[in-house]
């Protein structure tokens, strides 16, 4: 079944997931918990075991910033696909960061599912990788 496209609401979205990114990559990642779900969960490259609950997710990406130094943070090419109180949205990134004294530079892809309860969006999912080996 096909869903109308909310502008309105994929701008919500975005900004949303604009939000988060910009408290983990400017240095404030206790600033997830107003936007991660309780019971949210995350598979990510560097994790064996999936991250579950909203503690644990903000827990991981605070590991993240406390190693790291972030250069730039980029979202390319986002898509927004909206399922009533439910949506998907993915991008590509490009970031550049200082860890363990060498300067990384990362591409990949992220995907979030958010949730719309009490009137505001939560990310309840979450996976990220880097663009596979060529």
């Amino acid at each position: 079944m096909s869903h109308p496209f909310d502008e309105k609401v994929a701008a919500e979205l975005w900004a949303t997931v604009r939000a988060m990114n910009d408290a983990w990559t400017k240095g404030d990642p206790d600033r997830l918990r107003d936007y991660f779900h309780d019971a949210m969960v995350a598979v990510t490259p560097v994790d064996r075991n999936r991250l579950e609950g909203g503690e644990a997710c903000v827990a991981g990406w605070k590991r993240f910033c406390d190693a790291a130094r972030i250069h730039y943070w980029r979202e390319i090419e986002p898509s927004i696909q909206i399922y009533e109180d439910a949506a998907v949205v993915t991008y590509y990134f490009d970031m550049s960061f200082d860890m363990g004294g060498k300067t990384v530079h990362s591409e990949g892809r992220e995907m979030y599912f958010f949730v719309r309860e009490n009137g505001r969006w939560w990310a309840v999912a979450n996976q990220f990788s880097p663009y596979p080996a060529k």
